[in-house]
């Protein structure tokens, strides 16, 4: 069972998730938040596989939310999605920044979110890879500052987490280096253990930020 908490200010926007969620035998709502202060609380209650945030929500948004989520070790297993009705901002990528597993938009057809709830679950690949490359690249191309060190990784690390920095699965991993799926995933997980990140979208992040990945012109 996928246990999820919802925040979003707007009470029929959440009703609207709870009944998708709840229709689905293998999802369980265990509580719903109209602020990022509640959310927090609520995610610290029950702890839950999945957070769907709204990025901007009252008294507290869904940036600091997914801040204080991610640096409590008791929530290393919560997996932050947030939600925005405006696609590639900048709120999205500070919200990746802080620590969010990957984003989706609220108009997103509902079999694609109950697919990225169930893959944020498994906290295995990265939420919507296309577009998070995309708001990647655009942020990084506006010249932000160089902040991942990857001097740690080996040089089949290195490789590893270039092709996960362009949206690359662990088979698609795998595919590319001519290796098992579970030899991808290890190279992976050690690369994140390495560098202190918590998922993928971290990890593509720092991918972007150390230059070991180029934003495409």
């Amino acid at each position: 069972m996928i246990r999820v908490v919802l925040a979003d200010d707007q009470a029929l926007i959440r009703a609207g998730f709870r009944a998708l969620l709840e229709a689905e035998e293998s999802i369980e709502v265990v509580g719903e938040a109209c602020n990022g202060a509640e959310a927090v609380a609520l995610v610290t209650e029950h702890v839950p596989d999945v957070v769907l945030l709204d990025v901007q929500m009252p008294v507290m948004d869904g940036i600091e939310a997914t801040r204080r989520i991610a640096a409590d070790p008791a929530l290393a297993e919560v997996h932050v999605v947030i939600l925005t009705n405006y696609g590639v901002d900048e709120y999205v990528f500070n919200a990746l920044r802080a620590g969010a597993a990957g984003f989706m938009l609220k108009d997103t057809d509902p079999a694609d979110l109950l697919h990225a709830i169930r893959v944020a679950a498994r906290g295995d690949a990265l939420l919507s890879p296309g577009i998070t490359r995309r708001l990647i690249d655009e942020f990084v191309s506006r010249g932000r500052p160089v902040q991942g060190d990857l001097s740690a990784l080996t040089s089949r690390e290195r490789e590893v987490v270039a092709l996960v920095g362009q949206g690359l699965s662990n088979e698609e991993i795998a595919t590319e280096l001519v290796v098992s799926p579970f030899t991808a995933k290890t190279h992976v997980s050690r690369a994140m253990t390495k560098l202190g990140v918590r998922d993928r979208a971290q990890l593509v992040v720092m991918a972007y930020e150390s230059g070991l990945v180029t934003p495409r012109r």
